[in-house]
């Protein structure tokens, strides 16, 4: 077995060899003038099972091309299988046609990953599970909720309650807020921008005043909605806001308006590599290294990857 990665988060795949306890793959990226990429493997990996690290954060489309790079560098070199990991896997919310002439720009990232070599598809907590579907080869993707909810139970909130941002969320909200034996209140809202995330009206389900609320969501991008979300909840009389997500994305100046905002504690996963400027003394970050490390090892040995957890996979589940 052999576990190589890409410039997306090294941390993260140094962290689960370690894990494995296996010496990490030595592979080359350059980056020419012209903005070409070159990979070269550097040791013999024919026949072996090759697991690759690769994380579609930013800058997106450079580490998507690089993925695919590195995919074909392994199946040209004769590997025996060859599984993608995809922490976090971009293009997720593009998963079906809402108007007219768009793209199902999901699906043409699955057929790529396929033609570059990958065999098999390791990924965490997908925006939409029905993107499993666009693959032609097996899927696992693994749920990190018992990350967050260990996390949130540690809290000991007597009078919690779980908030989702949006409707769309509100089946794993529920999800959640079984798990942390909580009440689940509901946001709806409208966009008013779709492309860059700007939120019109919002509105409350459920009472909050009183409450200590916990926002939960799949990931974080502008933190646009996460932080009027987090506003309304305490002009609604809430004692105070706390938040999870699985992906921490924090474009442009997410960070500091969520550093400012009415949330006292964050927690996130390192799916997405989060370096020191994206950080702050409120912000908690659960490693999935060992998740992806246990998987990774019953994927390579052949054993049940549902049988890591007693009341059942939690695949898909948050």
């Amino acid at each position: 077995m052999r576990i190589f990665s890409g410039s997306g988060n090294p941390t993260l795949a140094q962290a689960i060899s370690s894990y494995i306890g296996i010496r990490h793959g030595e592979l080359s990226i350059h980056t020419f003038p012209n903005e070409n990429i070159f990979v070269k493997i550097e040791e013999s990996v024919r026949e072996q099972d090759v697991f690759v690290v690769q994380s579609l954060g930013s800058p997106l489309n450079h580490l998507i091309m690089e993925m695919l790079i590195m995919l074909d560098a392994f199946k040209r070199a004769s590997a025996g299988r060859i599984t993608a990991v995809i922490p976090y896997l971009a293009y997720g919310r593009t998963d079906k046609k809402d108007q007219p002439r768009v793209p199902i720009t999901a699906r043409l990232l699955a057929d790529l990953i396929v033609a570059a070599g990958a065999q098999r598809v390791l990924t965490l907590d997908l925006h939409a599970g029905q993107v499993q579907g666009f693959f032609s080869v097996p899927v696992d993707e693994m749920s990190t909720m018992h990350l967050l909810t260990n996390e949130v139970k540690s809290w000991g909130l007597e009078n919690g309650i779980i908030v989702s941002p949006g409707l769309g969320f509100a089946k794993k909200a529920r999800n959640f807020a079984e798990a942390v034996n909580m009440p689940l209140a509901l946001v709806e809202k409208r966009r008013i921008n779709h492309h860059d995330g700007t939120v019109g009206h919002l509105a409350i389900l459920g009472d909050v005043a009183g409450h200590d609320c916990v926002i939960v969501d799949d990931e974080v991008a502008t933190g646009h909605t996460m932080i009027r979300v987090s506003e309304l909840l305490m002009e609604r009389g809430a004692r105070s806001v706390r938040a999870c997500c699985i992906h921490p994305l924090f474009y442009g100046d997410s960070v500091e308006r969520l550093k400012n905002s009415p949330i006292e504690r964050f927690v996130t996963t390192d799916t997405i590599t989060l370096p020191p400027e994206k950080r702050w003394p409120a912000l908690v970050v659960k490693s999935v290294a060992p998740l992806l490390g246990e998987v990774i090892q019953r994927i390579h040995t052949g054993i049940s990857v549902g049988a890591m957890f007693p009341a059942g996979p939690q695949i898909g589940r948050w």
